[in-house]
């Protein structure tokens, strides 16, 4: 018989297969080299010349992106500490809709020096605390960095939009911002209701067809549905619309019966019946004086046989959420069965056409008078990839949009602001005595990560730039950041940001650095990790990529 050691300590009690790491070395600096390394991977793609990254992901699906919401998605992060780092990222993208990368990046950053300060023998809970106090002393300063007078803003003057859009659309799509923003800016103040508290996202849809450029991206207010009428008929102006969600056709009765046929006239008469009965269906929508039929199923051959007749448009819209949109633009209210509609189930279009924009057919549906609930962004563009990168920065402007209808304040952007706050925190620092003040002191070396990265984004020498910012604000010019396309030489890259108009929201700099700093305290309070033998059998479905979030 082999003779079997018996377990011991912290074996016995748990399972064999489990994984325990503890102490300093194997948990918490393994766990930050884990965030630093995630950070290492976003924070190439920071700010206007940010790189591209290629994810391909467990389904083939690939992604070429600077936009670091999509890129953590798709990476299937499996550490649990830089899990953390990205449930913060995906706070950041709820919340604010930009800015999760400056949320990944700050918190590697911090997390990289908090690292420095263990090795120097600090302990974890010192730099917690110190960390705790910076981030309240950031706040603070933010605060008094807001830009005077921006707090209020009309959210429909289309400049004052474009002006507070610009800095997030030009980290996606640099050098396209100007006709992008003012293309979102629009869209945006079209479908803003009279409380713009109340703006929704969902109402700017965002329609992507190849071919073309970027100037030829229009706008349209109302929607684009891709596919064609399935009649004859392509374009009505100014029609009544039904929508009918189970489709145009003939229903089967609810209970089972036999019918017996004895002669052919029976035969005959049996099937003139259904024509008769299917007439008469179609007949009732065109009384009440629809000329538009939207179907959310099937249309049937005859059905569609006494619609042409009757010269009725039929459009057919197989997505549900497709269909609850029309509704939405067109204020119809959907009907169960074919029947007759109501005169206030009825919905208004101005027009509704066909068109064919480079290759493909769509359809048009415009409603400029009925209250103007959905706009559409037309993209054009050469490939599939692009196409699905200007819409992630569509997808930026216009949650920037609803963020600024919350709260309109800025604060200077292209990397003024995080000097301004590491240059303060400094002097906090200072006064503040105990153990804490080296933790502050790192936290606002954080700050320098900022301008380092859009430094060397950009190609050019960030020592030299940072410094020179530094020299610029201690002499007063709290303003001045790093204007990338303005040359190579120190001075005229560092310049007053107000002259250049390059503003950032201040919620979306106060949410990612507050979620940056609360998941680098949560991995910096982590001592052990307990990992249980992962269960076997078949591996968890998941939502297959590409599907709609609702």
């Amino acid at each position: 018989m082999g003779f079997s050691m018996q377990p011991y300590g912290i074996q016995s009690m748990l399972k064999e297969g489990h994984k325990h790491l503890s102490g300093l070395d194997e948990a918490v600096l393994k766990n930050i080299d884990a965030c630093k390394q995630l950070s290492t991977i976003t924070r190439t793609s920071l700010g206007p010349d940010g790189m591209n990254k290629m994810v391909i992901n467990h389904l083939d699906k690939l992604f070429v992106t600077n936009d670091a919401a999509t890129i953590v998605n798709e990476l299937e992060v499996q550490h649990p500490a830089a899990k953390i780092l990205v449930l913060a990222a995906k706070a950041q993208q709820e919340e604010i809709g930009d800015g999760a990368n400056l949320t990944i990046s700050f918190a590697g950053e911090v997390l990289q020096n908090a690292e420095e300060l263990i090795r120097t023998g600090l302990h974890p809970s010192e730099i917690i605390s110190g960390y705790t106090k910076a981030i309240n002393k950031t706040i603070e300063i933010l605060e008094e960095l807001v830009e005077k007078g921006s707090e209020n803003m009309d959210v429909r003057n289309k400049e004052q939009v474009v002006t507070r859009m610009k800095a997030a659309v030009a980290s996606k799509q640099h050098g396209q911002e100007d006709i992008l923003c003012s293309l979102i800016a629009d869209a945006c103040i079209q479908v803003c209701p009279k409380n713009p508290a109340n703006f929704d996202v969902d109402n700017v849809r965002v329609s992507k067809l190849v071919g073309g450029g970027l100037h030829n991206c229009t706008i349209v207010r109302g929607m684009v549905l891709k596919g064609d009428a399935l009649g004859s008929i392509k374009r009505m102006e100014k029609a009544k619309v039904a929508v009918f969600a189970s489709g145009v056709d003939t229903s089967a009765t609810e209970t089972k019966g036999t019918v017996l046929i004895h002669t052919a006239e029976q035969l005959e008469k049996y099937a003139k019946t259904e024509e008769a009965k299917v007439e008469e269906l179609i007949k009732a929508v065109v009384d009440s004086g629809a000329k538009v039929i939207v179907s959310g199923g099937a249309v049937g051959e005859m059905a569609l046989h006494f619609c042409e007749r009757y010269k009725l448009m039929v459009l057919k819209i197989s997505s549900k959420f497709e269909l609850r949109r029309f509704c939405r633009t067109t204020g119809t209210s959907a009907l169960l069965k074919l029947s007759q509609p109501k005169p206030d189930d009825l919905g208004f279009i101005d027009s509704v056409s066909v068109e064919e924009i480079g290759g493909s057919r769509v359809t048009v549906v415009r409603s400029e008078e009925g209250g103007n609930k959905v706009a559409t962004v037309v993209l054009r563009g050469s490939t599939d990839s692009i196409l699905d990168d200007l819409e992630r920065a569509v997808d930026d402007g216009v949650n920037t949009y609803k963020a600024m209808c919350r709260d309109s304040r800025t604060v200077p952007g292209a990397a003024a602001t995080e000097i301004e706050l590491a240059r303060r925190l400094k002097e906090f620092s200072f006064k503040e005595t105990g153990l804490d003040q080296y933790a502050i002191a790192k936290f606002a070396e954080s700050f320098e990560m900022v301008p380092r990265t859009l430094a060397e984004n950009a190609g050019l020498n960030p020592m030299d730039i940072i410094s020179k910012l530094y020299e610029e604000h201690a002499s007063g010019n709290t303003k001045v950041g790093i204007d990338l396309g303005g040359g190579d030489s120190e001075d005229s890259v560092c310049k007053d940001v107000s002259t250049l108009n390059i503003w950032d929201l201040y919620v979306t700099k106060f949410f990612a650095l507050k979620y940056a700093a609360d998941a680098a305290c949560t991995v910096l309070r982590v001592d052990q990790i307990i990992m249980a033998k992962p269960a076997g059998g078949p591996g968890r479905r998941e939502q297959p990529a590409g599907m709609d979030e609702d």
